[in-house]
């Protein structure tokens, strides 16, 4: 009897724990046949993009092979990207691959499956502003990531020399003050620091000057007012000039324009203000919402299909309260983990069991400089603050759990030790 297969799109942080934990579980023993198919080689942990952007994460050293990857932990890797479904046969249709000159590498395809799973994550919301798709930097994926950092490192190249300089500092204007935009702006700050420190810029970062644009009446709206606080106060520390209550009309060349008729003038611009599920996912004949997330019951099921599960940011899961589980990088993880036993579970024939979001906190890095946030107490919900050395070690947790999750115990251990090494050994920032 033909084994069943489980196709999983999308291999963020979310997709790439779950066919881990899939392909470990059922893939090596035979019990299913475990596929991912991913558009990109290679995975990025998303939270991490904005210190490839900077130059403070090396994406050639983090980045996971998923070929690699897959042969490692039993199940196939297919390069490509979801073009439509035929739910009726179970077949997913796969556009072609093209190379970088536009010719074809794979020519489209379908992929027949008994269970699919999809995990497109998210991608940028410029809610239609004018100018902002020819203007601006975005940052949903590591080439995004690696071409701003290469337009920085040149922007910065280009201050140098007194005759290039369109404004009196190095200006770069970021829009959205979520975590993405928030994180994005110290570490610019350490960036045109260490640029300094090694001779690549006599810039230094009383020449740069960070403008952070955010519609809300604060920055990181979502979250608690007392790491809300922290977070500007140090912000304003390091020279973030803020723009809370500041709504976007238009961006043009150079120029960020505000409802009330300011105009910013920048070197550098990044769109971070808001997300939405890939277009795509509103073409496949599933319920979805306004921003194209798949409606789903608890159990992470689609409304229109028992055979399709959908997850992480791309899926509108309400839960009990009424609420829906938010976007975040928790939320996924801890769906990859439910997904997983509840795939077992189907497989063995016993009932799924529904999600329950558990918010476990929220903390935000400020680069080298500090980190803030706060870690919920059990099922009280009572949460406890933290910042400097200690904020720094959690978040640095969120990561190695991620590790964990993909690689295991003992490669994680490694990794953790190879990365000491090369903190010593390696420069401190991607310069090439």
């Amino acid at each position: 009897m033909d084994v069943p297969r489980i196709v999983v799109v999308g291999g963020g942080a979310g997709g790439l724990e779950l066919v881990s934990r899939l392909g470990r579980k059922l893939g090596r023993r035979g019990k299913a046949e475990i596929v991912l198919v991913d558009r990109n080689t290679t995975h990025i942990w998303k939270p991490l993009l904005h210190e490839v952007a900077t130059g403070a994460l090396d994406s050639g050293l983090d980045e996971v092979s998923y070929q690699g990857h897959a042969g490692d932990n039993g199940y196939r890797f297919q390069r490509g990207t979801l073009s439509g479904l035929d739910r009726e046969n179970r077949q997913l249709n796969l556009a072609p691959v093209l190379d970088e000159h536009g010719a074809v590498v794979l020519p489209s395809r379908t992929l027949d499956y008994d269970v699919l799973v999809l995990s497109l994550g998210s991608v940028s919301n410029d809610f239609g502003t004018p100018g902002v798709s020819e203007h601006c930097h975005f940052l949903d994926s590591p080439a995004q990531a690696e071409a701003f950092r290469h337009d920085m490192l040149n922007t910065f190249l280009r201050y140098s020399d007194p005759q290039q300089q369109r404004l009196s500092r190095l200006t770069v204007g970021i829009v959205g003050a979520g975590a993405t935009g928030v994180e994005l702006a110290a570490e610019l700050y350490d960036a045109s620091r260490i640029l300094n420190s090694y001779g690549f810029t006599s810039l230094d970062s009383s020449q740069l000057e960070v403008h952070l644009v955010e519609a809300a009446t604060d920055i990181l709206p979502v979250l608690p007012e007392r790491i809300r606080k922290a977070v500007a106060a140090e912000l304003t520390k390091l020279g973030v000039e803020l723009h809370v209550g500041t709504r976007v009309t238009s961006v043009e060349e150079g120029v960020v324009v505000t409802q009330d008729g300011t105009h910013i003038e920048t070197d550098l611009c990044v769109w971070a203000a808001g997300i939405k599920a890939p277009e795509i996912l509103s073409t496949l004949g599933l319920t979805t919402e306004s921003n194209h997330r798949i409606k789903v019951f608890a159990t992470l099921q689609s409304l229109d299909d028992p055979n399709i599960f959908v997850f992480g940011d791309c899926a509108s899961c309400s839960q009990e309260d009424g609420s829906t589980v938010p976007p975040r990088a928790q939320a996924a993880h801890q769906q990859a983990l439910l997904l997983s036993r509840n795939l077992c579970a189907r497989l063995d024939g016993k009932p799924l069991k529904p999600f329950v979001y558990r918010d476990r906190g929220s903390l935000i890095s400020l680069a080298h400089f500090d980190a803030v946030g706060s870690l919920m107490r059990g099922a009280s919900a009572r949460s406890l603050f933290l910042e400097g050395h200690l904020a720094k070690f959690f978040y640095a947790s969120l990561y190695r759990m991620h590790q964990r999750a993909i690689h295991g115990t003992v490669k994680t251990g490694l990794m953790v030790i190879v990365d000491g090494l090369n903190f010593f050994l390696k420069p401190r920032m991607k310069l090439h």
